[in-house]
């Protein structure tokens, strides 16, 4: 008997599977410069969908997926809901390029309207990525777009983007039992926003099989495919190859006692998080498929001592580093290759940078007060850089809304970004200044700085002022001082 598979309601109109399945293999099998043939793949959706498997997940950069999707729903079946995603080259975007890269999927989907386009940004220092995302909002609002969503962004920058206005209904995320950062901070907030989570990497590019129980370490240098080199990673960094018998260890005995797969184990203890929609499991169209694995996902149902039994692996593993998305934005590079070399050739400046008098350079963030006061916005004098106060400005709108925390993480963002432009880090500040329009909000905004800057340590001051312009609740300026191994940590860095 087939079991009925699982729907959610992601947005108003989109009922979604809860076991989406994802379509990023088709980079891999194209990678080396083979092609798929698109009819002949579009064809291999079909039994995903005649099982209720409707929802499929892609990208821009996932080689033909979007190609391949299309073809499905005009040839053999319009009931699916088709989910890519936007990965735009780092740097400004027009209104103009947002609109070209969203007419270019709808073309590819053969579709008059995204279902849900899921937004990458590579740089928060690079305050652009927001612009994108009220660009994207205003297509939304023409119908081009049914529903907004994001993808590899951590808490902080959830809640600055929903406090400024825009609405996204998803993030989607690693989580997995290698993987637990989606727990911290962002399963609450996407909870008490009601935005939801979209779940992928549950079984780690195939290592939570029983394919890898008990057996020896690999070779992490011969991995078959790019979802086994990342989630490789992954694996070290949890804790290494013993790590990963014991959770495989835990998650084996779990599947004996409900008759099924560890990968539906690994999937279904992933879904019953807090604020998560779905999980994302992957599929190499026409070459295999797990259909009727995934169909029994459905029937089970995980006890509370399951939970325990697995919990208790879990917390014998090492913590992912840094918050979710950090794998594409900075040291150590989860990524297949270890880097970004494989997604990106460069990482531009976020701003202008100018030579002044006295040998000085300076760095300009494009406002309209940098003109009219005839200042910058950082300058950098040998290895003393200086950067002005600073607001949660950006164009002619204030981010954050009246969040103090939000408007606060945003204007570090814009700091961050002044001191990248002109060869420096966060990591670089020896001293800030924190101006705060009520001081009743010192603790939001000393909590937001604290999150920032507490392992870094500054010098700091806060203190109630007088602040120009009504909407900004928070100024910060800060003071940076360059060591002597900035050229080669510059050089180890994405530029």
């Amino acid at each position: 008997m087939t079991q009925t598979v699982e729907r959610f309601e992601l947005a108003p109109g989109l009922r979604v599977s809860r076991a989406i399945t994802g379509l990023w293999q088709i980079a891999d099998m194209e990678r080396d410069g083979r092609t798929l043939d698109v009819e002949k793949t579009a064809a291999a959706m079909s039994p995903y969908v005649a099982a209720g498997l409707t929802t499929f997940d892609m990208a821009d950069h996932y080689g033909s997926a979007e190609l391949v999707a299309g073809a499905h729903r005009a040839l053999h079946n319009k009931d699916v809901q088709l989910l890519t995603k936007w990965v735009p080259t780092p740097g400004r975007v027009s209104k103009a390029d947002a609109r070209a890269a969203v007419e270019r999927a709808l073309t590819r989907l053969q579709s008059d309207t995204i279902d849900l386009l899921q937004f990458h940004a590579w740089n928060y220092a690079d305050a652009s990525w927001l612009e994108t995302l009220f660009h994207l909002q205003e297509l939304k609002q023409e119908g081009l777009i049914g529903h907004l969503g994001l993808t590899n962004v951590d808490a902080v920058h959830l809640h600055m983007v929903l406090a400024s206005g825009i609405k996204v209904v998803s993030n989607q995320v690693s989580f997995s039992l290698l993987d637990q950062r989606a727990a911290h901070a962002l399963a609450p907030l996407c909870l008490a926003e009601r935005v939801h989570l979209l779940a992928y990497g549950t079984i780690a590019g195939g290592w939570l099989t029983e394919r890898w129980v008990n057996q020896p370490e690999p070779d992490w240098e011969r991995s078959a495919t790019w979802s086994q080199m990342k989630y490789g990673r992954f694996i070290r960094a949890a804790g290494g190859w013993d790590a990963l018998q014991r959770v495989l260890a835990a998650a084996s005995r779990v599947a004996s006692r409900h008759q099924t797969s560890i990968a539906n184990v690994a999937s279904r203890f992933i879904m019953n998080q807090p604020a998560v929609a779905a999980v994302i499991i992957g599929a190499r169209l026409g070459e295999r498929e797990h259909i009727a694995d995934t169909q029994r996902l459905f029937a089970l149902s995980l006890t509370p001592d399951d939970h325990a039994e697995i919990q208790a692996a879990l917390v014998t593993l090492q913590s992912i580093p840094g918050d979710c998305g950090d794998e594409y934005r900075k040291p150590p590079f989860l990524t297949a290759s270890g880097d970004l070399s494989h997604h990106l050739r460069t990482m531009p400046a976020p701003y202008d940078v100018v030579l002044t008098n006295g040998g000085r350079t300076a760095c300009l963030s494009g406002t309209v007060w940098e003109r009219v006061a005839g200042f910058a916005r950082a300058v950098r004098h040998g290895r003393r850089i200086s950067v002005s106060g600073t607001t949660a400005t950006l164009g002619n709108r204030v981010i954050g809304g009246r969040d103090p925390a939000a408007q606060t993480h945003f204007a570090i963002d814009k700091i961050d970004g002044a001191l990248r432009s002109l060869g420096a880090r966060l990591d670089d500040v020896v001293r800030t200044r924190v101006f705060v329009r009520n001081i009743d909000d010192w603790e939001p905004v000393a909590r937001a700085h604290g999150a920032r800057f507490g392992d870094i340590k500054p010098a700091n001051t806060l203190v109630a002022a007088t602040l120009v312009g009504d909407d900004y609740l928070v100024e910060i300026e800060a003071d940076a001082e360059l060591g002597e191994d900035v050229n080669d940590r510059n050089e180890r860095e994405p530029q």
